[in-house]
Order: structure tokens, then sequence, then C-alpha cells
């Protein structure tokens, strides 16, 4: 039963960020599935190198350059450099993504205030402790989430490279 739930919510969820960006700026949703799952990655991933970034989807270099590069000749993505060390870019998500996606978040924050008058203040509490603990304790898979993002997070970049 429990399982049944959890592949309900996870397509419900699944089927609504699909969603997200179509004619976010008029032009009808211009990223492809596998820009939007990179965007998605690099997103979550925080910051990543184009290596970092291979790695974690399971491509080569040259495919993950290749991605990027797409991504940031349409806009989603730049590329800022390394402030220790200069031969280094970090891929960071653009205002233009960020708006793309702005409607996951409204969505993630209208189901929370239909969550939060639905159940009272005990279930609420509970539900939330509930989900703590699968995010933080059986979700280990999922680290880097939990995490915020790689180490790359406190290298602020020095130079943006378009």
């Amino acid at each position: 039963m429990l399982q049944d739930v959890l592949h309900n919510i996870y397509n419900k969820l699944r089927l609504s960020f699909s969603q997200a960006g179509e004619n976010s700026d008029g032009k009808g949703q211009d990223l492809t599935s596998v820009e939007k799952s990179s965007m998605e990655t690099i997103s979550v991933i925080g910051r990543p190198t184009v290596a970092q970034f291979a790695r974690a989807v399971h491509i080569s270099a040259p495919n993950a350059a290749y991605r990027v590069a797409s991504l940031v000749k349409k806009g989603y993505l730049k590329k800022t450099q390394s402030k220790r060390d200069q031969r280094t870019y970090f891929l960071v998500p653009t205002a233009r993504y960020e708006k793309y996606i702005s409607s996951n978040e409204s969505y993630i924050q209208e189901l929370s205030e239909k969550v939060r008058e639905r159940f009272s203040q005990e279930d609420y509490d509970k539900l939330v402790e509930m989900l703590t603990i699968i995010d933080e304790e059986l979700m280990p898979q999922s680290d880097i989430i939990s995490k915020g993002g790689n180490e790359n997070a406190t290298d602020e970049g020095t130079k943006e490279d378009n």
C-alpha cells in the first residue's frame, strides 16, 4: 500500500514537473527532455564542473560538454570561472532557467499549503518528521541533494564564460 502511494505521488510530481517551462517566455518549450534532465541534475548538484556533471549522469565528458554548450547557447546555463583554479569552470543555472522552473516551486508551495490546511498541526508535524527521516536516513543514495550541493558552492566564480 505504501509503495503504491509513493508511486502515485512520484508520478504526479513528475508529470507536474515535466510540464514546467511550457510557454515560459512566449516561445513554447525549447528544452528537450534530455536538456531538461541535464539542467535538473546540474541544479540539484549545485555548481558542478563539466566532469562532475558527466560522472553524475554517467556520460562521457565530450557528451557532457556538448550538452553544456547547447544549454549555454540557449541561455539556461552559464560557466563561471573558479577563483581558486582559473582553469576550472562551474556550471550555474541562469535566471532564465529559474523562471523556467518557477512553476515547480509554485506547485510545491501550493501542495504544502494544502497539506497544512488539511491536517491538524500534530499530524502535519508528524508528516514533516517522517518525511525528514525518509530524506535524511532512508535515501542515502541521494545524499548530495540533502547536503545542498557540492563543495564548489563556496568557490565563487570570478568570470563568466558564455
